[in-house]
């Protein structure tokens, strides 16, 4: 297919696609393949080229006549390499090293579609520096400058894809690939970019097959056979929509259902792929597609394509009969026509215009767009090469290169430096690899109001950007075939939800894993843990450790039912002590109450009601002014307490002592010996505090406990040496008025208290006793509550055994509260 001009361009590109082998008998020089049938959008191509060459050469080449050469290779790589050889040498039978074409000039090749077969070309022009520019090779190895100095390409490299189906099956959380390539340069070279950028992004791949070309079944049933085990739902095919086909044709015969699959540029829009009995496999199919552009005018060209025509002739009269099922006939061939029901003579003026089929369609040009763009390239950088002056030339002296008679090598650097605008506003330019900038569609395979498999673009993959957001999608026009119609899965091992951390499976990658939960005090805060991580010291897991909380605050606080209850009971208890002193001071002339240190007992009264309102100093927040008063506040109230009683049973040995004759000791029965006891006691307690708190005072402190999530506010005593000190001086005066009163107990004195402060210091001695090892047990509010209890059982204990007795006889018993009852028991204790 040729149209004749002064400056050439050559073109390799698969027309037809049927074809046979002859018999090889080892007699003969084997013959060429046997092309029968033309592919429509095949031919679509080859047609752009010639739309191209005639919308262009007005405009880029007013004075110079542009011409072309198609060779139609039929998916033969011979066949490419013969045109090629042809392109070169011009001669019908092509001989390497020789030229002998006559007033014309090759500029360029564009081809082949096929990357195995472009390398092979690329190997040939390179060594002449022919500019060649594939519109569809897409293999990454084409990239390399020192290999393939002339190669161009207007379809963007593999290398971009990978990366860009990569992002595409990470951005739906799909984590287990499985990769399907062909076996040739295009396949395996693509495989090998998209795994390790699927590695690299932390996902794993399920599987690798290869659709082997040089079987007749393309190894398709184990590939089927492998799909359907595989437990990836999400499949990435490097294919041509040719081999892809026997490879869903056994996915329908093993009934492969469940699976995604994610389409390569080569097969992303296949109108051979979108037909209904593979709609089941396809429906809800992603892939990259290669930008798709207008050609204004196009269709029109298309359609007014007719037999008469000069150029592609026979093409033309195959492509005719082919699509409107008729036959040319010579006029010797019209009697078999008559006796034929096959077909009809094709008369040449059936219309284009009234069907609609792959040749003519041009809502969305890829491929044929780029083979329009390889030749807008070539005229650019055509037109760039005549637009030199001299002088100003880029070659050596200035020099400027003859567009009649120019060298290949001076038209590859206008290649290289060329910048040429498309249609859409993009610039187009070759980076030092030869490759341009990459622009995909993102296509969603989905069904068309009228039941047929289409192509619909939800998103891009631009490189040109200069956000640096190359990758976009929108969501909401991808439609899935899954029942709830949402983001199909594809994942080894569920993700592992907060407060689980992944741990690997022996043996399998890393994608497959099992998911354990958190230690006690850690969280994990995302899915996908690798690791947990302790909460902060004041800090402690929620019940599903996905995220930190605070610790619960733990003291005796006011709002705190134990809290309420004490505080209550203390400050009820205080009003007992209070009652009795009133009771005391109206009854204070009666003998009971002159006869047992009427001045003493009202102190000891006023301390025990003290004792009482103490405990609350250990209610609520333990602030710092709290911390260092409330153990020495405790500490001087009881001191005062047991003091007060502790002169009460000396004064009552002295004064039964002091009642013999000639007694020493009557002297010290004043009432300020007693205040001196008192008095002493109190000071060495105080001596204790005052340098308790100016040695090592209690602070407040924040305690947190490691396996709980209670964060504990606490005084902090300081020196436990001096609190005990503390409680032990008070332990030696209630011991010591025990064991003094208990040796009293039996005085024949009718004012004898012994029996009373025995009880009573016996009942404040257990208290405190039995504190010691339950304060070592418990912690925060309930050591405090423990204290507490402590406290107040040992005052009403003190309250009891000292004043129950006395109270009763005073208010329900005043006939025993007379001089005559007490003196007539003395008189009968005396006998």
């Amino acid at each position: 297919m040729s149209l004749n001009g002064k400056i050439m361009i050559g073109a390799v590109m698969a027309i037809q696609m049927d074809k046979t082998y002859p018999i090889i008998t080892y007699k003969e020089r084997p013959g060429p393949a046997i092309c029968k049938t033309i592919k429509l959008d095949n031919y679509q191509r080859a047609q752009a080229l010639h739309f191209a060459v005639e919308e262009i050469t007005p405009i880029f080449l007013p004075n110079i006549t542009l011409g072309f050469k198609i060779f139609d290779s039929c998916l033969v790589l011979q066949r490419s390499m013969s045109g090629i050889l042809h392109f070169l040498s011009g001669h019908e039978q092509p001989v390497p090293n020789y030229q002998c074409n006559q007033g014309t000039q090759l500029a360029a090749v564009v081809g082949d579609s096929i990357s195995t077969y472009s390398i092979a070309l690329a190997h040939i022009l390179g060594l002449y520096r022919y500019p060649q520019i594939s519109h569809f090779a897409t293999s990454s190895l084409l990239s390399n400058r020192i290999q393939f100095p002339s190669f161009f390409r207007t379809v963007p490299s593999d290398a971009f894809q990978c990366r860009g189906l990569a992002q595409l099956v990470l951005y739906f959380g799909w984590t287990w690939i499985g990769l399907v390539a062909l076996d040739d340069d295009y396949g395996i070279q693509a495989v090998q970019m998209v795994a390790r950028d699927i590695l690299q992004a932390g996902a794993c791949v399920a599987f690798t097959e290869s659709i082997i070309s040089s079987r007749q079944d393309r190894n398709a049933p184990h590939i089927a056979q492998v799909i359907k085990s595989s437990t990836a739902t999400a499949v990435v095919i490097f294919s041509t929509d040719q081999d892809l086909n026997y490879v869903l044709g056994e996915m329908l015969r093993q009934n492969v259902t469940g699976k995604v699959l994610i389409a390569s540029e080569a097969w992303a829009t296949s109108p051979f792929l979108s037909v209904n009995k593979y709609s089941r496999l396809l429906l809800g199919t992603v892939g990259f597609a290669l930008h798709s552009e207008n050609m204004p005018g196009f269709r029109d060209f298309l359609n007014n394509i007719n037999p008469s025509m000069v150029v592609g002739n026979q093409y033309i009269k195959m492509f005719w009969e082919q699509v409107f099922g008729c036959k040319f006939l010579d006029q010797t061939s019209t009697k078999n026509l008559t006796n034929s029901t096959t077909k009809k003579e094709c008369t040449g003026q059936e219309s284009l215009e009234r069907i609609q089929n792959n040749f003519n369609d041009v809502s969305s040009l890829r491929v044929t767009y780029n083979v329009y763009l390889a030749v807008h390239v070539i005229a650019k950088a055509l037109s760039d090469l005549g637009k030199c002056k001299k002088g100003d030339g880029p070659f050596s002296n200035g020099t400027c290169a003859d567009i009649e008679n120019f060298r290949p090598w001076q038209l590859l650097y206008y290649m290289k430096k060329l910048h040429l605008n498309t249609s859409d506003g993009r610039q187009l330019f070759f980076n030092e690899n030869g490759d341009p900038p990459a622009m995909y569609d993102i296509v969603n395979w989905q069904l068309s109001p009228e039941g047929k498999l289409q192509q619909v673009k939800v998103g891009s993959y631009d490189t040109s950007v200069t956000s640096g957001n190359f990758f976009s999608i929108n969501t909401s026009h991808v439609k899935w075939d899954t029942r709830d119609k949402g983001v199909p899965s594809s994942v080894c091992s569920p993700s592992c939800p907060p407060g689980f951390r992944k741990a690997a499976r022996k043996g399998q990658p890393s994608c497959c894993f099992q998911c354990i939960p958190c230690s006690q005090g850690e969280i994990a805060n995302h899915t996908d843990s690798l690791q947990c991580t302790k909460c902060p010291w004041d800090m402690w897991p929620n019940p599903t450790q996905g995220h930190c909380v605070p610790k619960t605050q733990e003291f005796l606080s006011q709002e705190d039912p134990l809290g309420v209850t004490l505080m209550a009971t203390g400050i009820s208890s205080s009003l007992i002590p209070v009652a009795i002193l009133g009771l005391y001071i109206y009854y204070r002339t009666t003998p009971i109450v002159r006869a047992n240190n009427y001045s003493l007992s009202c102190l000891l009264l006023v301390s025990l009601s003290l004792c009482f309102l103490c405990s609350l100093v250990f209610i609520g927040y333990p602030q710092y002014e709290i911390c260092l008063l409330r153990q020495v506040t405790f500490g001087i109230v009881f001191a005062l307490c047991v003091s007060c009683i502790l002169a009460k049973t000396i004064m009552v040995v002295i004064a039964f002592k002091a009642t013999k004759p000639d007694s020493q000791l009557r002297h010290w029965t004043s009432p300020r010996v007693s205040y001196r006891i008192v008095t002493s006691c109190i000071f060495i307690q105080a001596f204790l505090c005052i340098m308790w708190l100016a040695f090592s005072p209690p602070f407040l402190e924040v305690k947190s406990e490691s396996n709980s999530g209670v964060l504990i506010i606490q005084c902090n005593e300081g020196s436990p040496l001096a609190f005990w000190a503390m409680l032990g001086y008070l332990g030696l005066l209630a011991s010591i008025s025990f064991i003094v009163a208990f040796l009293a107990r039996r005085l024949p004195d009718s004012f004898n208290e012994a029996k009373f402060i025995t009880f009573s210091m016996l009942a404040f001695l257990s208290v405190w006793v039995s504190y010691i090892p339950a304060s070592l047990s418990s912690r925060g509010k309930y050591m405090v509550a423990m204290e507490i209890f402590a406290i107040q059982s040992s005052t009403w204990g003190l309250v009891i055994c000292m004043f129950l007795t006395k109270c009763f006889i005073i208010v329900f018993r005043p006939d025993m509260n007379s001089r005559e009852k007490l003196m007539a028991k003395q008189k009968n204790l005396s006998n």
